[in-house]
Order: C-alpha cells, then sequence, then structure tokens
C-alpha cells in the first residue's frame, strides 16, 4: 500500500470543458476512497497557473476553485513551483520529513518516462514508485498525445541533468559555511584537505549537510553529493572532472593511478598534475599522503580491519616501487576518525591491537574493549620507516572523534546504517 500519492499536473495545457473536471474529481474521490485512510502524503504537482482554453481562447483559472473541487482539494497539498526539477525536489523533501518511501504516482501517460527520468536522477533506490496513468484530455484533443512517449533522446537527458544541477547550485548552503581542515606539513605544491559536516546542500538529518558519498541504500541521490562536491572544488580549487574516490573494500589493496582500476580499493597513489583523488570516512581514518620531493601522492582509507591488514603502509610501498618516493620525504595527515573513547569491538577482534601494542586498547578485559585505531596506524606507520615527525594526526591535535562531535563529523557508530560521509582529498597543482 503507497504511503503517499502524487498526481502530476505540472505543466499541461488542460480544456476548462466539464469532461477535465469529472475526470480529475473522479481520481480524486478514488484516491479519497481507496489509498487516503493508509497514504500519509497526498499531494498534487501543478504550475503556478494553469492555461486553459475554451471557445478559442485562453484563459487562467486556478484548479481549486473550478467546478466545486476546492473541498475536495483541501486534502492535498499543493506543490507549485516554475520547474519540474524544483517541484519534485520540494515533495522529495516533504516525504523524507515524514520518513516515506512508498509513491503513488497518478501521472498522464505521455509524460510517465520524463517522469521516470527525473525521478531516477533525484531518488535513490531506498524509494519505490508506482505509476499509474492519469486521463486526462489535452487542449487540442489528439488521442495520440495521451498515450506513453517510451524514449527520451540523449538530448533530452541533457537537459533534464542541466536543469536539475541548476536548481540544486542555486540551493543555499545549510548549517554553515565550507570549512575545509587542511595540514601546515604538506606544502603548497598540492591542494589538500579534509571536509567536516557543514556547508552543503543534504538536509536528511543523519546527512545534513555536506555529504559526499551516495549509495542505493541512502537518500541522497548522486546529483546532490555532486552538487556538494562541485563546491568543494570551488572551495579548494580543483577540478570535478578529475576527481576519484576510493571504492572501499575495509582491506588493503591499493590503486596506482594510470594502471588498470580495481574493482575496489582502498588506497590510491599518482604523480600527475591537476588529479584529485579522495578517501572517505565516517569513524573510518582518511589518510592523505604526500611526497613533495619527488611530486607524489596517494591518499588510504583505513578502517580498523584495513588498519590491521596495514593499507597505510601499502599505500605507502605503492608510492616508494611506482615513484622512487623516499620513505624519510613522505608526509602523512590521519584525518579525523573515531576515537578509542567511542569505538568497541568484541575481544577476539582487540586481540590483534593488543598484540600489537597494548596501548591500542582500553578495558582489555571487558566484553567489548575500546580500541585506538589512530594509534594503531601510526605505530605500523612508524615501524615501516615513516618518520615519527612526518606524521601529523588532527584528531591528536584538535581532540576530535568523529562520533563525539555530532555537530561537525559523520559517523557510522553514532548515526547508524543512514550516515553522511567526509573525505581526505589531496591533487598536485599544475
Amino acid at each position: 500500500m503507497a504511503e503517499a500519492v502524487l498526481i502530476d499536473l505540472f505543466g499541461l495545457k488542460l480544456t476548462c470543458q466539464e469532461n477535465f473536471y469529472e475526470t480529475l474529481l473522479k481520481t480524486l474521490n478514488a484516491i479519497q476512497y481507496h489509498l487516503a485512510a493508509k497514504a500519509k502524503f497526498l499531494c498534487i504537482m501543478d504550475c503556478s497557473k494553469m492555461s486553459c482554453e475554451r471557445d478559442g481562447e485562453h484563459d487562467n483559472c486556478e484548479l481549486e476553485t473550478s467546478n466545486g473541487l476546492l473541498t475536495l482539494m483541501r486534502e492535498f497539498e499543493i506543490v507549485r513551483n516554475p520547474s519540474m526539477a524544483a517541484s519534485l525536489y520540494t515533495i522529495k523533501q516533504k516525504l523524507d520529513e515524514k520518513n516515506l518511501s512508498s509513491i503513488k504516482v497518478i501521472v498522464p501517460a505521455h509524460r510517465k518516462t520524463l517522469m521516470k527520468a527525473f525521478i531516477d536522477r533525484l531518488f535513490t533506490e531506498v524509494y519505490n514508485f508506482e505509476f499509474e496513468d492519469l486521463q486526462v484530455t489535452l487542449r487540442d484533443g489528439l488521442l495520440k498525445q495521451s498515450t506513453e512517449i517510451n524514449t527520451i533522446t540523449a538530448h533530452e537527458l541533457e537537459e533534464i541533468q542541466s536543469e536539475i544541477e541548476t536548481y540544486l547550485r542555486s540551493l543555499p548552503a545549510l548549517k554553515g559555511e565550507l570549512t575545509i581542515i587542511a595540514s601546515p606539513l604538506i606544502p603548497d605544491i598540492f591542494i589538500h584537505g579534509f571536509t567536516i559536516r557543514i556547508g552543503g546542500i543534504s538536509y536528511i538529518p543523519t546527512l545534513s549537510s555536506f555529504n559526499l558519498f551516495s549509495s542505493s541504500k541512502r537518500r541522497d541521490p548522486k546529483v546532490v553529493v555532486q552538487e556538494n562536491l562541485h563546491r568543494l572544488a570551488n572551495t579548494a580549487g580543483f577540478s570535478v572532472e578529475k576527481f576519484y574516490q576510493i571504492k572501499t573494500d575495509h582491506a588493503n589493496e591499493v590503486w596506482i593511478m594510470g594502471r588498470k582500476e580495481p574493482e575496489s580499493f582502498d588506497g590510491i597513489t599518482l604523480n600527475q598534475r591537476g588529479v584529485t583523488i579522495a578517501a572517505p570516512g565516517a569513524d573510518c581514518i582518511p589518510i592523505v599522503f604526500a611526497d613533495p620531493v619527488k611530486k607524489a601522492c596517494g591518499v588510504a582509507h583505513s578502517g580498523w580491519k584495513g588498519t590491521l591488514l596495514g593499507v597505510a603502509m601499502a599505500t605507502v610501498n605503492a608510492m616508494i616501487a611506482e615513484y622512487g618516493c623516499s620513505l624519510e620525504d613522505i608526509i602523512v595527515v590521519l584525518g579525523p576518525s573515531v576515537g578509542p573513547c567511542c569505538f568497541t569491538l568484541p575481544r577476539e577482534s582487540a586481540n590483534a591491537f593488543h598484540n600489537l601494542h597494548s596501548e591500542c586498547v582500553r578495558l582489555f578485559n571487558s566484553p567489548r574493549p575500546h580500541i585506538d585505531i589512530r594509534k594503531a596506524t601510526r605505530i605500523l606507520l612508524e615501524q615501516g620507516g615513516i618518520l615519527p615527525q612526518n606524521i601529523h594526526d588532527l584528531n591528536q591535535d584538535l581532540n576530535l572523534c568523529t562520533s563525539c562531535h555530532p555537530d561537525k563529523f559523520f559517523s557510522h557508530v553514532r548515526d547508524g546504517l543512514n550516515f553522511g560521509t567526509q573525505i581526505g582529498f589531496i591533487s598536485i597543482r599544475e
């Protein structure tokens, strides 16, 4: 059973003849009778004014005041915006406020494919859409225009994407100005930094506002994440067209840029100018590597599994093998992550950290000891030959734990499965 019902009347040039209003009244009555009792949101999407034709002349008529529809339409929320993108995004916000995901869309057959194209870009697989034809009479009365159009041209898809991007670009930043945390150890020949959660357009509480990762299991679509990334690129000064992010597997494989891209990897290295690489983090550590001598850099995503598997040193070793980097020249910055105050593991998993060093574990004899993945990462880097003075731990400097600071950071530990993501990024200036 649908949790929400959307009737699409957007941009239709409809006849002001009685049969149209009878059709609409019949549709609304049917929804009221069959769906309204269980649906938590009833919505009509249209333009601010409907252009109607009567006896060869055009009039503007408000649907609510015509043929006794006013009373019935009060049960529906009317969403009016100048563009499809704005209207559907407004409706998406209302659905998300109510945590609804099952939507019946009643749409004229000739607009169904267009509607699906917008929905595919503005929604994720979290939502389930069911489509039903709305029987309407178009102003020219041609039956063939009431049939479904099954294809959209590449140019039309580009226009849809452009309309959505233009609308999202117009939205104000939420929760403050975009902020980038940088390390003084990394010289200016690199563009680098670590993001926090303010300054983006993501509005869902656990993703608000500067979420930088989209998945089928979250409510933030790719277009919203891309707009956040676009704003980051403009602020930091890198090209969003040359941006690559780790595809996490919580392991230790490293992609050397220029070679075939693996299906998944937790590290990237490169020495090409103008290409930005990034590691996600939402409790796991986003790590940035820079060698100002050989002008090479890397990123790694280090959760507790990746830490034990040595993903940080795997990235270092890839830089040494591929670019001739020296251990004493490589700078490593550990971005914001969960601290031992908030991160626990079962005893059997904690044993490996305790075996690495007893200081990596707190309350070892408890059922779920507290784990310090940052200390473990530093120990492994120093054991691998990275100079202690070349390791910058942002958490240590700023006393930051992603789980403890909901105003600044996303956290899987704190927020559960629908968590947002910050990143660490680096590139070599052109």
